[in-house]
């Protein structure tokens, strides 16, 4: 490998499901998967096998699938993790056990409660457990950022000397910035006399918003690996976002002569699937994926990009995965071909059975609005795809609501196949349409957020609806599209809690890397 070649190592179906209603389930995962490994990442980390029977299946299915990249599976430093990592990876065609331990002093003091000497032999008995099981093992400093140099040095050195092929130095906290992070892995490289038998990887956090900033700067200093997610998804503030990174690397290659194996046409295809999976919503402002991202409203911005591109955009749409303006328009007389054609330049490719819903959908739509735009698309597979199993289904709903009460919600949800029927009220027609959801599926969790917007303009536009549901502590996200805002809620209602019962089957380690 080019000594100018940097290592994409995926974390989101890791690192990326801890944020709070992030939920996946394992044919979703393994979906992520299979695109991140056609989209050419070297290191897809898969999970965290000990945390449950759940998540340990979906490192051994993804293990068993991916035919290309490395496939990782997280580990705390003690036997029993590192066992049950290996086990899940044995189908693996590249497995990579990833173990981790705490190494600043505020971690050591109060999270671990053990002293500098022993978290270092810590370091040595994982790292050499790891690799008599597994010849590719990565091992992580967590809260490496706010580790004593000298410390810091000598446990990577012993990592290295016990087996690691990898040491990654995580900014756990989103705490450095750019040129004291540099100056970290600077250290390391001159300091650490075996370094050159392992590549250093980084793994940012953006609680600053300097996450992508700060794994550039590492590149730049030495590190030739960076662990990152789809859409910058992560605990907190997130992590460092691939898509960014990536096309950072590519559009500036006079300033940072680096390569990826990153196929980033890709890009906009796995930024909408993780959307969509997880529920959480990309910003329109966001970097690279955002639908305004080759958005120009500005009439100075406008004519100079008729008058070429460049003027006022730093890389193509293509480039990325988005396809040219099409000048199919699309209503309720346009065909299955035509609607299946334009999915697919816009990134999405679906099953027989999922275009079928979808395309139900949209001709629903089509009667209701007259104009569908690309963004009505989008909503509206992402309202579709991946409900056909949930264990809870809407049918139907009718609402009587207005300045005078009570307002009332007829409801319909099919249950495990039983179509069961309810009449609530409530404090106006969503939260009599919520109750009515609770009386068929009774439930203790509490409503955090409830958000609307509109996709497209005009007063037929569809209303996207985001629910975020908590439930001791477990935490989940919903989306729903309709041109009935009502209606939308009471989908996104519903996928929150098709996810959180899901959710109720999962535990959790009591700590996580990173």
């Amino acid at each position: 490998m080019s000594s100018n070649r940097v290592i994409i190592f995926d974390t989101t179906l890791r690192d990326g499901e801890q944020s709070p209603g992030a939920s996946m389930n394992l044919d979703e995962k393994l979906k992520i998967a299979i695109a991140l490994d056609e989209m050419g990442v070297d290191v897809i980390e898969a999970g965290f096998p000990i945390a449950s029977n759940g998540d340990f299946e979906a490192v051994r299915t993804i293990a068993g699938r991916v035919r290309n990249a490395a496939v990782a599976g997280l580990s705390r430093a003690n036997a029993k993790d590192i066992d049950r990592a290996a086990e899940a990876l044995k189908g693996a065609v590249r497995p990579r056990i990833h173990t981790f331990i705490s190494t600043s002093p505020l971690h050591m003091k109060y999270k671990l409660q053990m002293e500098p000497e022993a978290v270092l032999q810590h370091v040595i008995d994982s790292v050499s457990h790891a690799r008599n099981l597994c010849d590719d093992v990565e091992w992580s400093a967590e809260d490496g950022s706010r580790t004593d140099a000298d410390f810091l040095a000598r446990c990577v050195e012993a990592a290295i000397r016990a087996g690691a092929r990898t040491v990654n130095i995580p900014d756990t906290v989103g705490y450095t910035i750019p040129e004291e992070y540099a100056d970290l892995i600077r250290m390391l490289m001159n300091r650490v006399p075996n370094i050159d038998q392992a590549v250093i990887s980084v793994h940012c956090h953006n609680d600053l918003g300097l996450a992508v900033a700060n794994s550039l700067a590492a590149v730049a200093a030495g590190a030739r690996q960076i662990e990152c997610t789809i859409n910058g998804l992560g605990e907190r503030a997130g992590n460092c976002s691939l898509e960014e990174v990536v096309m950072a690397l590519r559009t500036r290659p006079d300033r940072m002569p680096y390569t990826t194996g990153v196929k980033t046409e890709h890009i906009t295809k796995l930024s909408r699937l993780v959307s969509t999976v997880t529920g959480f919503p990309v910003q329109p402002n966001k970097a690279i994926v955002g639908a305004n991202a080759f958005a120009h409203e500005s009439g100075i911005h406008q004519d100079g990009v008729l008058k070429h591109a460049a003027t006022y955009e730093i890389m193509t749409p293509e480039s990325v995965g988005l396809p040219p303006r099409s000048n199919i328009v699309l209503g309720k007389l346009s065909g299955r071909h035509a609607f299946k054609q334009r999915l697919k330049e816009l990134g999405v490719e679906l099953g027989d059975n999922a275009l079928n819903d979808a395309f139900k959908r949209f001709k629903d739509l089509a009667d209701r609005k007259r104009q569908i735009y690309d963004e009505d698309l989008l909503a509206l597979v992402e309202d579709t795809v991946g409900r056909a199993n949930d264990t809870v289904q809407f049918v139907r709903m009718r609402v009587t609501c207005g300045s005078e009460g009570p307002q009332e919600a007829v409801l319909t949800l099919d249950v495990d196949g039983t179509p069961r029927s309810v009449t609530a009220q409530g404090n106006g027609p969503v939260d009599a349409a919520f109750n009515g959801v609770r009386a068929i599926v009774p439930h203790e969790a509490r409503l955090q957020l409830y958000q609307v917007h509109a996709v497209t303009e005009g007063t037929d536009a569809q209303a996207e609806v985001t629910v975020r549901l908590e439930e001791d502590g477990k935490t989940v996200n919903g989306q729903g599209a309709d041109p009935d805002t009502i209606v939308a809620s009471v989908r996104a209602y519903v996928h929150a809690l098709n996810k959180l019962l899901v959710k109720r089957q999962r535990t959790a380690p009591e700590a996580m890397t990173a």
